[in-house]
């Protein structure tokens, strides 16, 4: 299996075509990639920071040199501490897709463990993610639990 290495600014397009792969699998929405433009730009220097709060990790294709495999992205944010959890610091998994010509071969496992690691090693105490349900096996294999929360959100 190839290995696990962390996203570089040069990765950009190939990180938002797997993001646009997840996309597309989860939501019935506006399949277009026109946002890709604009997001670039961003994605790339975020890519390049070294010391941010954000991350992501990938696999390269085994059969298609330039091509990801496997990526998972997340970011640490900040909550007030509570007990348990006085930091207050929270990894959150936002992106997680593998190209579908590779799937079943471990990438996106293989991505999560060390997603998860950064979190532990960056002091995140707890990791949240919205998981679909043929996703949801793996997460649980790697101990997350289903947490019933009340969520809200706004669309600004």
């Amino acid at each position: 299996m190839s290995s696990v290495r962390r996203a570089l600014p040069e990765d950009a397009e190939e990180v938002l075509r797997l993001r646009q792969i997840m996309i597309d699998s989860l939501f019935a929405s506006d399949t277009s990639t026109r946002w890709h433009g604009e997001s670039l730009p961003t994605l790339k220097t975020k890519l390049g920071e070294s010391g941010g709060e954000f991350v992501a990790f990938v696999v390269d294709h085994p059969e298609r040199p330039g091509a990801l495999a496997a990526l998972v992205a997340g970011t640490i944010d900040y909550r007030i501490g509570k007990s348990g959890d006085p930091q207050g610091k929270m990894g959150f998994v936002f992106s997680v897709a593998t190209d579908p010509d590779a799937r079943r071969r471990g990438y996106a496992r293989a991505c999560m463990q060390t997603l998860l690691e950064w979190f532990r090693t960056h002091g995140a105490r707890r990791v949240q993610l919205t998981a679909s349900p043929e996703a949801e096996p793996l997460y649980v294999s790697l101990g997350f639990r289903p947490k019933p929360d009340p969520l809200l959100e706004l669309t600004l």
